[in-house]
């Protein structure tokens, strides 16, 4: 019964909020493009890296710190001239999500309304636009003239800070050796994280138990078993 319970629970969605942000090596030039907005060189800029190193999280401060619009690239599916040209006008800045997913005319001419209004684009995807197959040429030379940068994975430190971080938001306490057990075992992102803190929470409540490396282990177990 307290399994089940500790899998029935929702887990609150992330806040996304720039002090949640955790600073590493492997995403600090990601971040300083995001603050050196609107000073980019291009109006594009590409934002890449593997699920879970915090590409979202860099974008969703971008939106903030810009007022961007965000969207994800099939969303532009379908979308007339007309209707791209009205979404430029309202958005001068735009952030599109998986935007490899775009249709390439659409991104093609919602980069070129972009620029004529002098707004910026942040292009999130899981692979640089040079990866892309990319059949339209004036959209392949205009993607190739945009900064691109990569977040890379989490590295141990950042794994374990962004542990303790969710930690002592929930004002809990982990015994010795826990958060050095979970960055050895768990799934190395920050969603990961979440959920795994989230778990040792609601067990440790459920079973009035201390939040060891037994938990832990139980904890991961659950995960795996409902992945």
């Amino acid at each position: 019964m307290a399994n089940q319970l500790t899998l029935d629970l929702a887990l609150p969605p992330p806040t996304y909020a720039r002090e949640d942000f955790v600073v590493a090596d492997g995403n600090r030039e990601a971040l300083a493009w995001i603050d050196r907005w609107p000073d980019w060189p291009a109006p594009a800029l590409a934002l890449s890296g593997p699920t879970g190193c915090g590409k979202t999280h860099l974008g969703r401060i971008w939106a903030v710190r810009s007022g961007a619009t965000v969207m994800a690239g099939r969303d532009l599916e379908g979308k007339s001239v007309a209707d791209l040209t009205d979404l430029a006008a309202a958005s001068p800045a735009i952030v599109i999500e998986a935007a490899e997913q775009a249709p390439e005319r659409g991104l093609f001419h919602l980069y070129n309304l972009v620029r004529e209004r002098g707004g910026h684009m942040l292009l999130i995807s899981g692979e640089p636009p040079a990866r892309w197959s990319i059949a339209l040429p004036d959209l392949a030379s205009r993607l190739r003239a945009a900064p691109a940068v990569a977040v890379a994975p989490p590295d141990d430190e950042l794994l374990g800070s962004i542990i303790l971080k969710q930690l002592a938001d929930r004002q809990l306490h982990a015994g010795a050796g826990v958060v050095q057990y979970l960055v050895s075992h768990m799934e190395r992102s920050a969603d990961a994280a979440r959920h795994v803190v989230a778990g040792l929470d609601r067990r440790a409540l459920i079973e009035r138990r201390e939040i060891d490396r037994r938990l832990a282990m139980d904890v991961l177990a659950d995960l795996a078993g409902a992945s």
